[in-house]
């Protein structure tokens, strides 16, 4: 108990500055979850004593019973024991009663098939990837490609190591196909004039007839992005030799280890 105590008042560095600890733990360090299963240990039991099926990671925890009524009863039955028993406050927010295959756990909710029950990113957490690559590929960030696919491979690295178990490929598979577009997109507002367009075109396979004819289209970015003639000129194979992630192939790579 001295121990724990001294973990709790040690302080923490806020940007190189010291702040006393007035209550709780610090964000995202490795006490938290340590001493949420030491405290909640206790719970585990008394689940296990009930029956009930479950699973807990630090603070986080689903019961799995029968019904929407069954599902009610024991939410106000735990509510009641870790507040009374363990005095420690559950958030209404957070806490729901409902299909396992609508809720999220640790990012990941169930899907069901033929072949029974299996696990997915929750549609949150497909939002959310979406929402940060949408955000690491913006036309107007003027970085250079070879820096922008490093970003986006640091952050779909551990984003599908971490997701692989779950069944993603069709995700990914959408996801790859608009990140491809993202980066024409980029790629050909960064060849701003029109003679740098007509002399990449012309490097990757296009006549000066076609290349002077496709430089010369007043249509917006996402128009032009989606055209044959960019498709075709700028290929999968070549965005991934410049160096873009192959996602699809990364995941296969990840899933066969």
């Amino acid at each position: 108990l001295r121990l724990i105590r001294k973990f709790l008042t040690s302080g923490v560095l806020d940007h190189g500055l010291f702040a006393k600890s007035e209550k709780g733990t610090p964000q995202g360090g490795p006490l938290s979850p340590l001493l949420a299963n030491i405290y909640l240990n206790e719970l585990d039991k008394e689940l296990t004593r009930r029956g009930h099926h479950f699973v807990r990671y630090a603070d986080d925890c689903n019961i799995y019973v029968k019904s929407q009524r069954a599902g009610e009863r024991v939410m106000r039955s735990i509510t009641q024991f870790l507040e009374k028993r363990l005095k420690v406050k559950v958030n209404p927010d957070k806490t729901k009663v409902g299909s396992p295959l609508r809720l999220k756990f640790l990012g990941f909710s169930l899907g069901a098939d033929h072949n029974g029950a299996y696990a997915r990113p929750a549609k949150q957490s497909q939002q959310r990837v979406k929402k940060a690559l949408k955000l690491l590929t913006k036309r107007n960030r003027g970085i250079s490609l070879t820096r922008m696919f490093e970003e986006i491979h640091r952050k779909m690295r551990g984003w599908l190591q971490y997701y692989s178990i779950g069944k993603l490929t069709n995700f990914i598979q959408r996801l790859d196909k608009w990140l491809r577009v993202r980066i024409r997109q980029y790629i050909w507002k960064q060849w701003k004039k029109f003679k740098t367009k007509v002399t990449n075109l012309q490097k990757l396979g296009l006549s000066q007839c076609d290349a002077y004819v496709f430089a010369s289209t007043r249509k917006g970015y996402w128009r032009t992005v989606h055209s044959k003639t960019l498709s075709y000129s700028l290929t999968n194979r070549k965005l991934e030799q410049l160096g873009l992630m192959n996602m699809s192939k990364t995941l296969q790579s990840i899933q066969c280890d």
